[in-house]
Formats: C-alpha cells, sequence, structure tokens
C-alpha cells in the first residue's frame, strides 16, 4: 500500500508508476489530489458487482466516471477499445460504462457483462 506521493515526484503522463500507468491527477470528493495509476490487468465478460470486487483483488477499485474520461484522455492507448465498467451506480439495477474508443458514457443493466480496469489512486502531499 502506497501512502501518498509527492506532487514533484510524478513522472509523465503514460509512464510506468507504482505498479501501473501514471494517467494524470483527479480530486475526490473530500478535496484529496491523488495521482491516477492504471493498473496493468484487465478484466473480460463480467458484471458490474464482480467488476467491483475483481478490482479490489487487483489492489485498486473501478475507476469513477470523471476518472475513467481521464484514463481516455491520457492512455487510451493503454485501454482495450471496449464497454468498460465505472464505479458509479445509476440506479440499484444500472451503474454507468465508458467506451474507451470513442470514450462515450451511458448506463447499462449491472447484469450485463463487460470488461473492466482497475486504478489506484494515491493521496498526494505537499
Amino acid at each position: 500500500v502506497i501512502a501518498s506521493v509527492v506532487l514533484s515526484a510524478l513522472p509523465s503522463l503514460g509512464s510506468n508508476f507504482k505498479g501501473g500507468t501514471f494517467a494524470g491527477i483527479t480530486t475526490r470528493s473530500d478535496g484529496t489530489h491523488c495521482a491516477v495509476v492504471l493498473l496493468p490487468v484487465t478484466a473480460e465478460d463480467i458484471t458490474w458487482e464482480a467488476a467491483k470486487a475483481w478490482a479490489v483483488e487487483q489492489g485498486g477499485e473501478l475507476p469513477t466516471r470523471p476518472v475513467a474520461a481521464l484514463l481516455f484522455a491520457n492512455v487510451q492507448p493503454a485501454l482495450s477499445p471496449e464497454w468498460h465498467w465505472t464505479a458509479d451506480e445509476y440506479t440499484a439495477s444500472f451503474a454507468w460504462y465508458c467506451h474507451f474508443t470513442g470514450g462515450s458514457q451511458s448506463f447499462t443493466h449491472k447484469l450485463n457483462e463487460l470488461a473492466a480496469v482497475a486504478v489506484r489512486l494515491i493521496p498526494i502531499s505537499s
């Protein structure tokens, strides 16, 4: 587990970093700025609940919708061009996904089987 990283230690976008690919910086709802690291393994044909558990097993979490957009913007070549789950629910039965070919986002039933990537969010310290 990586406690935090200083801003000056962050590499360029797309570089290897802390067990994955550095994809940029995001801010959590509590105001914490975090480095986003795309982990190297992708799951295929997995439901939303299974994808959330799989991401934790990888040492990360599913990306939120904003983080999925950040992944598409900054490290698209590292992503497979298909539908990927995000961490965000739409309703009790539906969740959001992002397509990593065009970057579009929509929602589908949680029992559908899509791909998944995991990200690690590392807090940035001063």
